[in-house]
């Protein structure tokens, strides 16, 4: 069953942003070395329950927060998405040393992530 496996935090000021989330819930911030940029944020210990994210610069096409979900086939996923009345509202792309995403919006229109791992990248 696919599962939340990430969520991302948007801020206008990155810097700001990470200060207050390790000062108050004691989150560490690792900067991602990919196309834009972004940082990785850890949220507890990998024994622990829950998940890791990650912070952006806000972009005003995307909502404040997105949780992603882990499916088997972006593709697949998408027109599932698209047959129950939600749209894709960014295409799949590729994440280089990740996998593949799309973003869409559910029927209430709230934005969500889908990502396919890519399990030889791990």
């Amino acid at each position: 069953m696919p599962r939340v496996v990430h969520f991302e935090i948007a801020a206008d000021d990155p810097g700001r942003a990470i200060k207050f989330y390790g000062d108050v819930f004691g989150w560490t911030t690792q900067t991602w070395d990919g196309p834009q940029s972004y940082w990785l944020l850890t949220t507890g210990d990998a024994g622990q329950p829950g998940i890791n994210g990650g912070l952006m610069r806000r972009d005003r096409r995307f909502p404040p927060t997105v949780n992603t979900i882990d499916v088997p086939d972006v593709d697949a996923y998408c027109e599932r998405i698209q047959s129950a009345g939600g749209r894709v509202t960014h295409p799949k792309s590729h994440v280089p040393g990740v996998g593949w995403v799309a973003y869409c919006d559910d029927t209430e229109g709230n934005t969500f992530g889908i990502i396919q791992f890519d399990r030889e990248a791990k």
